[in-house]
């Protein structure tokens, strides 16, 4: 301050003839605000390298039990490595949403971890904690800069669901129509909790630079975990960003525009941010219920996995567009009751919501054509062109050995074609080649993947809604029935459509 007073004071006295050889005031007062914004970017740098080396020496200790029991988790029983494995789980709970995501993710990719550790992982989609009406307030009038009475005319403070990137409150619109009385809109408002932007960034510059370095370790290479890293750092761009969710919304509601039987959540444009979204809130019971708990109902429960299976081909068939979340807690049904009681015996139908939108896949056309010849393989018990579409679901294979992969797919094929065989169901045996997909180090796309995955999770939950129905041989039927064509479409379209 005291080096730039003088300076202006110099520039008021000095005569007219050397202004020219002098800088003005305006260049000097530009430079000074570039030193400091240079200061202030400095000062910020030193602070975000003091809180990154913080946060990545407390991972460093969270993580050390993992890291030290690894070694023996196979070495010291079933027991041992159960406890492991709650280990792992209670560590990824404890390390933040970036960590939760992860590990929901890698629950989707049984070619990179044991089945054992993607069903345990898978387990992360649990209730998360909750943050303050406080900030839901403070966060929804700064993104659509009006008071919170001015949109809404009841909000309930209590959230009715909170998961590790934002939590959802139940609420009404609020209309203004003069001399009209307008029933109130219902809507869910979900609102990303706190930090989470900044903090997911953080961990995801640990996380690359921990990929990074694997690189150099030779028994890790193949994993190929810096590729891996950018594919989930994708799907966690989709899961932050509530704007991208309300796209994707958009696009599966047009999709399914003609089905009665299938819908999603509508995003009430323009009460849409990146961390705010209001959408139509959807009754109805969990899937699970259904699955796990309802005794009897076998009319309703055949209908429901005929629904899901329809709906999934219809994504991956024909639109390739694919809700790839599709745990039973995403899923909601509703029963249309009829007021007759003998009505409502043969009539009641169930209506199926699919929620949460955030991961979505799409596959190139080559990725589309080796994954439904997979599929296809797969039902017909077709070891060989199974092993070879496997091999050919990634554009960088570095199998170390695929005739000895192809050889060992056969023989398992071999025998699950037989009398004694055919009882294996063509979802265990998916499961089966995925296990021997990871022990040769078959490289699966990540997109692939979660496909396969989708299918199988859902293929699980339908098999205990109807153990007769078969997802596997629903797609082989589809498969053999239309070309891959436009003629596809419409085979679907016939089939399928209610």
């Amino acid at each position: 301050m005291f080096a730039f007073t003088f300076g202006e004071l110099a520039l008021a006295q000095r005569p007219l003839e050397y202004t020219d050889h002098y800088p003005s005031r305006n260049t000097l007062y530009m430079r000074a605000q570039d030193g400091h914004a240079y200061v202030t970017s400095l000062l910020f740098s030193v602070f975000e390298g003091v809180v990154l080396f913080l946060r990545a020496l407390y991972l460093a200790i969270l993580f050390s039990p993992c890291i030290v029991m690894a070694p023996f988790a196979d070495s010291f029983g079933h027991r041992f490595r159960n406890l492991w494995l709650q280990v792992v789980h209670g560590t990824l709970e404890k390390a933040g949403p970036a960590f939760i995501k992860w590990g929901q993710w890698a629950a989707t990719r049984p070619d990179l971890f044991a089945r054992d550790i993607c069903t345990k992982l898978a387990e992360l989609h649990t209730k998360a904690p909750e943050h303050s009406f406080a900030y839901t307030k403070k966060t929804i009038e700064k993104a659509f800069g009006r008071n919170l009475s001015e949109i809404f005319e009841d909000f309930e403070e209590l959230p009715v669901a909170s998961g590790s990137i934002a939590q959802v409150h139940r609420a009404s619109l609020k209309f203004r129509y003069p001399g009209q009385q307008v029933k109130p809109v219902v809507v869910a408002v979900k609102v990303r909790h706190p930090g989470v932007g900044e903090s997911i960034r953080r961990d995801f510059l640990i996380i690359n630079l921990v990929a990074k370095i694997s690189n150099f370790i030779p028994t890790l290479r193949w994993l190929r975990l810096d590729e891996s890293v950018q594919q989930f750092a994708v799907f966690m761009m989709s899961q932050v960003d509530l704007a991208r969710e309300a796209a994707h919304l958009s696009r599966f509601i047009y999709n399914f525009r003609r089905w009665k039987d299938v819908s999603f959540p509508k995003p009430v444009y323009p009460l849409v941010h990146p961390a705010v979204l209001v959408e139509s809130y959807e009754h109805g019971e969990s899937v699970s219920h259904y699955v796990d708990d309802l005794e009897g109902q076998k009319r309703i429960k055949s209908a429901l996995a005929h629904i899901g299976t329809h709906a999934l081909l219809k994504m991956l068939l024909v639109d390739n567009f694919i809700h790839a979340d599709m745990h039973p807690g995403n899923i909601l049904v509703r029963v249309t009751q009829s007021k007759s009681s003998r009505k409502r015996l043969f009539k009641s139908k169930p209506h199926v919501i699919f929620l949460d939108v955030g991961m979505t896949a799409e596959l190139s056309k080559s990725d589309q054509v080796n994954l439904l010849g997979f599929f296809k393989a797969v039902a017909r018990r077709d070891g060989r062109t199974a092993a070879e579409c496997a091999l050919r679901l990634s554009k960088q294979q570095n199998c170390p050995n695929p005739k000895a992969f192809i050889k060992e797919v056969e023989e398992s094929f071999s025998f699950w074609g037989t009398p004694e065989g055919d009882s294996v169901h063509p979802a265990e045996c998916m499961q089966q080649l995925l296990e021997k997909v990871r022990r040769h180090k078959v490289n699966i796309d990540g997109n692939v993947c979660t496909v396969m995955v989708t299918t199988l999770v859902l293929e699980g939950w339908q098999r205990k809604l109807d153990p007769g129905y078969n997802v596997m041989q629903t797609l082989q039927t589809l498969l053999l029935r239309a070309d891959w064509a436009k003629s596809l479409s419409y085979t679907i379209d016939g089939l399928m459509a209610p």
